[in-house]
């Protein structure tokens, strides 16, 4: 287990214990949860869940869900365990690579159309513009390889219900691979962008796609981590301190 620290994250709602250098709690886990719809009694899987931050983010919104944290890292999944006790949210910490076979899945307690919400923020970093990281931890939670993104959606398409909605995170300059990988088994998709600055080109985007859904495709309005002066947005900051979510996330 690598050196850890115990940080308060939104907004102090929730206490994470996390690795002290690599992979840590940030702007797209809280976002992701932010834009993450789910209602009491559903249950809800957080792929690549980390150390739990948005899965724990959307329980700790919306109480008496079924909340299931899945992580191939058994470091991280130990950490996500604890995170949830120390929280008071009940969560299953599963360890699972999502490249596993169906009967897998099904013996770790993910079995075919058993999801109502699946959310996720896999690695997206291009290897090809990515430096390599000494930390290796690091580098498996942030670079993607070539079927990273058809792999996760795959499971998903997989675990979730029909009408099952599945919410995700991604770089903007990959939104064509996002939509090839959901044409396959999703519709009703919707984008929003993510900006760094009011007048920045978008560095992320949020997507919501529905299984079998069947409305057409819509761009939202973006949204802005700072505003036309270079400061912090406040709703942003409001989203970020767990005192407001995103439109998405009253559907």
């Amino acid at each position: 287990m690598p050196a850890t620290t115990d940080d308060h994250v939104l907004g102090g709602q929730l206490l994470l214990r996390q690795p002290a250098s690599g992979h840590r709690a940030g702007h797209d886990a809280i976002l992701l949860a932010a834009a993450t719809s789910a209602r009491p009694g559903q249950r809800v899987v957080d792929f690549g869940a980390g150390v739990g931050t948005a899965g724990l983010a959307v329980a700790r919104r919306v109480a008496g869900l079924s909340l299931a944290l899945i992580e191939i890292n058994p470091d991280f999944a130990d950490l996500a365990r604890h995170n949830a006790e120390a929280n008071g949210v009940a969560a299953d910490v599963i360890t699972l690579d999502l490249a596993s076979n169906a009967e897998t899945f099904a013996a770790a307690g993910l079995s075919a159309d058993s999801a109502d919400v699946i959310l996720m923020n896999p690695p997206f970093n291009d290897p090809a513009r990515h430096r390599a990281s000494p930390n290796k931890t690091r580098e498996i939670a942030h670079v993607a390889t070539d079927e990273t993104l058809a792999t996760w959606v795959h499971a998903a398409r997989r675990v979730l219900k029909s009408n099952g909605v599945l919410t995700m995170i991604w770089r903007a300059d990959g939104v064509a691979d996002v939509l090839t990988a959901l044409h396959r088994g999703f519709g009703s998709l919707a984008l929003m962008p993510v900006h760094g600055g009011a007048t920045a080109p978008a560095i992320r985007i949020l997507v919501r796609a529905v299984k079998g859904g069947r409305a057409p495709a819509a761009i939202h309005p973006g949204i802005a981590l700072r505003d036309a002066k270079g400061a912090p947005d406040a709703h942003i900051q409001q989203i970020l301190a767990g005192h407001a979510a995103l439109p998405w996330a009253s559907l």
